[in-house]
């Protein structure tokens, strides 16, 4: 008995360790040295550097609020793409909450943008997506913001509108999702173009609007 119960503990402790070793230890460290070498980027969480240094990941939001740079959808993720509270609003299509933010939303993103109180805006111009740190927007509401952006930075639409082309992604394998544009990316590529945004200035509607008699 004392050693048919020994035997079993002594097979006990060696499948331990050799399944801590193999499971805990050589298996994670193949499987990381694999994703270095073949997936480095990805791996590294796929950061976006400008002049070493790292300004972001491509595949997490951030706020912008200048007028000179492409804004991002907006976020139920703590006070927005907070990495620590990944959410979405979790509201329903009849909740009065989501109705009300909406209006806001699209109230803000027409003023920002210099629009009619009744234009049309893309729906992720004014809802949050579900785990609120989507980095990306979709062309039409890049589209909207041309002009806004480019008037900020004293430089043509064409301008603007062309770097946006440069960084608008399709399809997955041309078949999955939907074209979408990544904010950071698209706000870097405007840095580097462009240099700095200058000083802070009113939408064209409202320039327009200044100068009127």
């Amino acid at each position: 008995m004392l050693r048919t119960t020994l035997l079993d503990l002594r097979t006990a402790i060696v499948s331990f360790v050799l399944l801590s070793v193999l499971l805990g230890l050589a298996y994670p460290y193949a499987i990381t040295g694999v994703a270095q070498a073949v997936f480095h980027r990805q791996a590294n969480g796929s950061l976006v550097s400008v002049s070493g240094q790292d300004v972001g990941s491509s595949l997490v939001g951030e706020n912008f609020s200048s007028p000179a740079y492409f804004h991002p959808r907006p976020s139920a993720a703590g006070k927005g793409y907070d990495g620590t509270s990944s959410s979405g609003s979790n509201l329903g299509p009849s909740s009065k909450a989501l109705a009300t933010a909406v209006a806001g939303y699209a109230q803000q993103v027409r003023q920002d943008n210099g629009l009619a109180a009744d234009a049309k805006l893309p729906v992720d111009a004014v809802t949050a997506s579900g785990s609120g740190l989507d980095p990306h927007i979709s062309p039409d509401y890049a589209q909207l913001q041309v002009a806004r952006v480019a008037h900020a930075r004293g430089v043509s639409d064409d301008q603007v509108q062309k770097l946006v082309q440069q960084n608008t992604d399709g399809s997955t394998f041309a078949v999955l999702g939907e074209p979408r544009v990544n904010v950071l990316r698209l706000n870097v590529a405007l840095d580097s173009a462009f240099g700095a945004p200058l000083p802070q200035q009113p939408t064209p509607t409202a320039a327009a609007s200044s100068q009127a008699p």
